[in-house]
């Protein structure tokens, strides 16, 4: 049950976008240009690193929604995702991509977290400065996304299967809000 009274039944951020739709529009456009707007990283990587910052910030809807769209967009699925979660350093990644996950770590514990070293690392692993940047800016985003989720205390499916469904469609028709959202249409 969440904190207040949302007026829909829906999980997580869906109850909160529809909940306040002023503030719907800024933020899944954020979530757009971040897990599917143009950029150096994958989809599926990006949706990744958002799922692993979700997990470090012990939020279990974003780590299960943004889980589920890493692993409908990554050829290793879900068995990579949950490899990433539970220790990335040991994980079957890239080395750019396991460097990238400790700076989107880094974030998680504090913006100042990131040091040179953890820069220079990821560079020495191959990413360029436009993947460190987005990694940043991903890991940020999503530690704003999940405090929202669960400063409100908004429900999440305990199910892991109910996540399937939602990054399916997100995957397919994206973050954006359409310019009118009739009641019920994006449930």
């Amino acid at each position: 049950m969440a904190h207040i009274d949302l007026g829909n039944p829906l999980p997580g951020l869906p109850a909160l976008l529809r909940f306040r739709p002023e503030t719907a529009r800024p933020l899944s456009d954020l979530a757009e240009v971040l897990l599917r707007g143009p950029g150096p990283l994958a989809r599926g990587e990006r949706e990744l690193i958002a799922s692993y910052v979700s997990v470090l910030n012990g939020c279990g809807f974003c780590a299960g929604t943004h889980g589920a769209c890493a692993a409908v967009q990554l050829d290793e699925g879900m068995p990579l995702v949950e490899r990433v979660h539970a220790d990335p350093a040991a994980a079957p990644v890239p080395a750019r991509l396991r460097a990238l996950l400790r700076i989107a770590a880094a974030v998680q514990r504090g913006g100042g977290q990131v040091g040179a070293a953890d820069v220079a690392a990821a560079r020495e692993a191959g990413a360029d400065d436009v993947e460190i940047h987005d990694t940043v800016l991903i890991a940020a985003a999503f530690c704003m996304y999940n405090r929202y989720v669960d400063g409100l205390g908004t429900p999440a499916p305990a199910d892991p299967r109910a996540y399937l469904p939602m990054a399916e469609r997100l995957v397919r028709e994206g973050y954006a809000v359409p310019d009118a959202v009739p009641p019920g249409a994006r449930a």
